[in-house]
């Protein structure tokens, strides 16, 4: 059964191509290929992304390739991909989407505000050899234009592997929360960090949070420049790194390990610094939910679906 993360996934019911004005592009070849460079990546190596190719006014197929040796992957012979490749190729998708069919040239690119990713228990791909080839079915919806430019629109990606539905992940893009509050005071000196395993993470670099001298957790990253979480050292923290934290926070208040993820949430309303801001745990009946505070404003909520012990 589908998980909370894949139930809140809702698509559009008329083609946004033909609703919005978006120009029709030429019908490609198989699997045209796709560059790190026209993702916008920093390095090749950040490329989980091949191919992309346009079926429709709002849906694609594309091919990715996940290296076994990824930098969030645990280091084992065999090993189950950690569940935010899937959110990080779906924003590699939208990018491609964005910058080739939606609106060409439009700058600066939206970016990822809302995040939704169920996983379908006991269907993970395990690979023992270099890299595992995934499927991927693309649904575009949700698209808004004012005056002409793109404000937001939704990914939703679903990936196979061997012909299995294995992940489903939703991101919503717009453009970065402008809101700004009082300046978040930086973290004193006198701050644990928990073990990487702790945390559900594979190194110490990966490792998100730390505890302040009264005990709540606050996000400060080991590495500021984490070549996935934290791409060219942002002024703020990406969807990506804010999701990650609330994970690893529900992973150290709960006890249980990373393979117990079945689903992540989270939803941007402000700007976020990169160190800082507190991390609060609610348990529920289907894992946790998160909060994210700055500057003792709400800027982030979350939540982590959690398999049964």
């Amino acid at each position: 059964m589908l998980d909370r993360a894949v139930h809140e996934v809702a698509l559009a019911g008329e083609p946004v191509a033909a609703a919005h004005g978006i120009p029709q592009e030429q019908h490609e070849g198989p699997g045209e290929p796709l560059t790190w460079r026209g993702l916008r990546l920093e390095t090749m190596a950040c490329m989980l992304v091949m191919t992309l190719r346009r079926l429709g006014d709002r849906f694609f197929e594309a091919q990715c390739q996940w290296p076994r040796l990824h930098p969030l992957n645990e280091r084992a012979t065999a090993v189950s991909h950690h569940p935010l490749i899937v959110v990080e190729s779906t924003r590699q998708l939208a990018t491609a989407v964005q910058s080739r069919h939606l609106r060409p040239g439009q700058e600066p690119l939206l970016e990822a505000v809302s995040v939704n990713l169920g996983l379908y228990a006991g269907t993970q791909p395990v690979e023992s050899g270099s890299a595992t080839r995934v499927s991927v079915r693309v649904m575009l919806s949700d698209l808004a234009l004012r005056a002409g430019t793109l404000t937001s629109f939704r990914v939703t990606a679903e990936y196979l592997h061997a012909e299995q539905l294995f992940a489903t992940c939703a991101i919503r893009f717009a453009s970065a929360p402008t809101e700004t509050g009082p300046p978040v005071p930086a973290p004193g000196s006198a701050l644990l960090h928990p073990a990487a395993a702790a945390v559900g993470a594979v190194s110490e670099p990966d490792v998100l949070l730390a505890r302040g001298p009264q005990g709540r957790l606050v996000i400060v990253p080991r590495d500021p420049a984490h070549p996935v979480l934290l791409p060219g050292r942002p002024a703020g923290l990406p969807a990506l790194a804010v999701l990650e934290a609330g994970r690893q926070a529900v992973l150290l208040s709960s006890g249980m390990t990373a393979r117990a993820v079945a689903g992540l949430y989270v939803d941007l309303r402000s700007p976020l610094p990169v160190r800082g801001a507190a991390v609060d745990v609610v348990p529920d009946h289907m894992g946790a939910r998160f909060v994210v505070t700055a500057a003792g404003q709400v800027a982030a909520t979350g939540a982590v679906t959690l398999l049964g012990p």
